[in-house]
């Protein structure tokens, strides 16, 4: 029996003789031929046959008169059109060159100017398109064409026609109404009367994906992709492609936007936004006032694990695997993870998730539970939905406790795929890497963390004993060497400036860097320990190492940004905590951030930056107002933003709940400064010192102190003090 196909190119070949195939899609077989009439290469696209018996030859060949009558250059224009042997057929010019489809699955990423000017051409043909009357709906990577570079629409009259057909016969199997990756959401619903705005958003998620390499929303299937096009924040393209300036953000965000009403109107405003001039400043010049641009995109706050195990001594492990799944996601740069201080401030606290991931200001937030017995571990996580408050994923895990590190790169990865995120091959060798083989050696590890994470000097002192039992256990475990380091350079900054902790700090930042030369965190800890001893050139080169490994460890940009602020950097130190806060909100980093920026003499911007610190640190007060840390940094931003009365209260209270503490002590000092109580600041700078703050060049370079250092007392403090030179 002879093929209907074949029937179909018998019956044409008159007019055009096909010569072989060119590709196929969800709607039709596309067909190199030559029109032997003009002597020339066209492309024949021939309907699936269910489509054809599902949309009838006068309804297919109506929506393609339409099309027909479209004159632009950047439309691919309409050739012929019509209906054999039971085939709905469409034939165009055929480009010599490659679809859009093509390039992007060679080259996922497109150079900025490129991508704004194919976004554009489109945009052109959509506008010319939409002031004929004719929405294109089905706007895509393989409907644009690339001629000499130059980009094409094709397609139009086509989706109009199916979508039609679909929604006379939705039960019918295999009709495609569209596709969801790109499609809007209204038209994911099942709206017939699209308008401007439905092409707008499916160029948005091309434009998208030019920059940031693959569209703003994926998922395992197209439900999972149009579900979360209604739940799921606008991504982040800066978190994608920092390259990608603030104001290029906002006009794709828009574009995005999942209610048409905030869209915009037209294909033409598109079009003038993307051709706005502003799209080419540097990311503080188009951000409004200088204010960093809003968090967006896909985003979770992982709570702390329960302890499910009975024995309360279990609670490091279960509150350590929290962190480890925290740490994993934070190395995916196109989520935002909020910080552990942050979220485990929740822990014991019977709250509703959803109004936790409200607070925290996430989009999803993952909770579990860890029952050890023996060898044997059971993890539960689950992810939910804040918005929708249901579960958008949820495992249980029964391994033996040596698989805890597979569990944990498990778990990260299926919360990125639950959200959207596509991982790249880096962080995906990130995140599988097995910090040690010794389950005994990680335990002590993250008993360390624990203790590491309070900042306080007892508890970098435990944090260090337990980091040498770990190395004991295991000579090899790199991680636990640069936690010896750390804990010795904090040590030494805050609370002991002697050499045995910066001797120690550069031995065991050595030794870490030879067991694992590719880790982040050892080339961080070795350029904290090298900014100490003021080897500021070896410390930069350090920095720069590790913030090439992983462009998203907090530690490498904040370490790098302190070493500067010693120098008298500021304008470095300023660049580069912004991209610490870009790595991981951290209240400490934005409060320095503003400091810089006042020390470099941006007043304006450093009130910007102060607003938004002080909001930062509200929050965080908000779930820990006993932290006196943040009490003292909070006020300082009060003062800058003229309150303080308010600042004092802060201030006072801080040193009621930690009147030894140096960071607070020195904090206070800078406060009194700033406000003008020469005295007071004096006295406190001295305590400070006296309870072992010992970082003198830190001290000599920070614009908080101005106001006293003249004064011979000042001067005098810093020669009678024993931090290092």
């Amino acid at each position: 029996m002879t093929d209907p196909i074949d029937r179909f190119k018998a019956a044409i070949e008159d007019r055009y003789v096909v010569e072989r195939e060119l590709g196929r899609g969800g709607m039709a077989v596309v067909y190199l031929a030559q029109d032997g009439k003009h002597d020339r290469a066209v492309a024949i696209k021939v309907l699936r046959p269910e489509l054809t018996s599902s949309i009838g030859g006068d309804r297919f060949l109506r929506e393609i008169q339409i099309a027909a009558k479209l004159s632009h250059p950047h439309i691919l224009t309409l050739i012929d059109s019509g209906k054999c042997e039971g085939f709905l057929y469409s034939v165009i010019p055929y480009v010599d060159g490659e679809s859009l489809r093509d390039r992007l699955d060679r080259e996922p990423r497109l150079p900025l100017d490129e991508a704004l000017r194919i976004a554009r051409e489109v945009g052109s043909a959509l506008s010319y398109a939409h002031e004929q009357g004719v929405v294109h709906r089905d706007i895509k990577p393989a409907n644009i064409l690339l001629s000499a570079g130059v980009a094409v629409v094709t397609d139009f009259g086509i989706a109009r026609a199916v979508t039609e057909a679909a929604a006379d016969k939705l039960t019918d199997p295999g009709i495609a109404v569209g596709t969801p990756t790109y499609m809007s959401p209204e038209q994911a619903s099942g709206e017939q009367e699209l308008d401007a705005r439905s092409d707008v958003y499916s160029l948005g998620c091309v434009l998208f994906e030019m920059l940031a390499g693959e569209p703003p929303y994926t998922g395992s299937n197209p439900q999972a992709i149009l579900a979360r096009k209604s739940t799921q924040p606008v991504p982040s393209l800066h978190l994608v492609r920092k390259s990608v300036p603030t104001s290029l953000e906002r006009v794709v965000e828009k574009s995005l936007a999942s209610e048409p009403g905030d869209r915009y109107p037209t294909a033409a405003e598109f079009v003038d936004a993307l051709g706005s001039p502003s799209l080419v400043k540097s990311r503080v010049d188009s951000t409004p006032e200088g204010e960093p641009a809003p968090r967006t995109g896909p985003s979770v706050a992982v709570l702390p694990f329960a302890n499910m195990s009975g024995d309360p001594e279990n609670v490091f492990f279960s509150d350590g695997i929290a962190e480890e799944i925290t740490n994993a996601l934070s190395k995916i740069q196109a989520l935002h993870v909020t910080a552990r201080t942050s979220a485990f401030a929740f822990k014991g606290r019977s709250e509703d998730v959803r109004k936790i991931g409200d607070q925290l200001g996430v989009g999803t937030v993952l909770e579990g539970s860890v029952r050890r017995s023996g060898n044997r571990i059971r993890i539960t996580a689950q992810l939910v939905s804040v918005a929708a408050g249901y579960h958008l994923w949820s495992e249980r895990y029964d391994r033996e406790i040596e698989d805890v590190f597979a569990v944990q790169d498990e778990i990260a990865r299926s919360i990125a795929e639950a959200v959207g995120v596509f991982l790249t091959e880096d962080e995906r060798k990130v995140m599988s890497r097995v910090p040690t083989t010794d389950i005994k050696a990680y335990e002590c590890y993250l008993r360390g963390r624990q203790f590491f994470r309070q900042m306080r000097r007892k508890g970098l002192q435990y944090a260090r004993e337990l980091f040498r039992e770990a190395i004991q256990i295991d000579p090899d475990y790199a991680l636990a060497y640069a936690g010896i380091a750390d804990c010795s350079s904090f040590l030494a900054m805050y609370f002991d400036a002697s050499e045995a902790n910066l001797t120690e700090a550069d031995q065991a930042s050595r030794k870490a860097l030879e067991l694992a030369p590719e880790l982040a965190e050892a080339h961080a800890a070795r350029g904290l320990a090298y900014s100490l001893s003021d080897r500021y050139e070896e410390a930069e080169q350090e920095f720069k190492t590790a913030i090439e490994l992983d462009p998203t460890l907090f530690e490498a940009h904040y370490f790098y940004a302190r070493s500067c602020v010693r120098q008298g950097r500021h304008r470095e130190a300023s660049r580069l905590f912004e991209q610490a806060c870009e790595a991981r909100e951290d209240y400490q980093a934005r409060l320095l951030w503003a400091q810089s920026l006042e020390g470099m003499g941006a007043h304006e911007e450093a009130q910007v930056a102060y607003r938004k610190a002080l909001e930062v640190i509200e929050r965080h007060l908000e779930l820990e107002p006993g932290d006196g840390r943040a009490l003292t940094l909070g006020a300082i931003a009060l003062i800058r933003q003229g309150e303080s009365k308010k600042a004092m209260q802060w201030n006072d209270r801080a040193l009621t709940i930690e009147p030894e503490d140096a960071v607070v002590l020195y904090a206070a000092a800078c406060n009194y400064s700033v406000d003008g109580r020469t005295r007071k600041a004096l006295d406190a700078l001295e305590s400070a010192i006296g309870y072992g703050f010992g970082q003198k060049d830190w001290i000599a370079n920070d614009p908080d102190l101005d106001n006293i250092r003249a004064h011979p007392r000042f001067q005098q403090i810093l020669e009678t003090s024993s931090a290092p030179a």
